[in-house]
């Protein structure tokens, strides 16, 4: 099922967003006009990526990155390409645009 989670005025380029979907957290990021989204679980310590919330990004914006250890991950596919999970993945959500709404598939349990 599909569940709004903000509007695209909402979320500005090269920012992040959390959000809680019925008891799971995620986040998007948007990269341009695109919009990503992840599960806020890291996968070397299953521990949320964000100390402070919906910041998610490299000081530079370019990759995303866990504050607890520093691994670092690909926003358009949730590859970590540095750190103690490398080779690893995020796992990715489904987004879709409609209109100026941003809806993020949830797969219930």
């Amino acid at each position: 099922m599909y569940i709004r989670a903000c509007g695209l005025d909402e979320l500005a380029k090269d920012q992040c967003r959390s959000l809680n979907c019925e008891g799971s957290e995620y986040f998007l990021v948007r990269k341009g006009d695109k919009i990503f989204a992840y599960e806020n679980q890291c996968p070397h310590l299953g521990t949320s990526l964000d100390f402070v919330p919906n910041q998610f990004l490299s000081a530079d914006k370019s990759l995303i990155q866990c504050a607890m250890h520093g691994a670092l991950f690909t926003i358009d596919t949730g590859d970590c390409v540095s750190g103690p999970c490398a080779g690893q993945q995020l796992k990715q959500a489904h987004v879709k645009i409609d209109g100026n709404d941003i809806w993020l598939h949830h797969e219930n349990d």
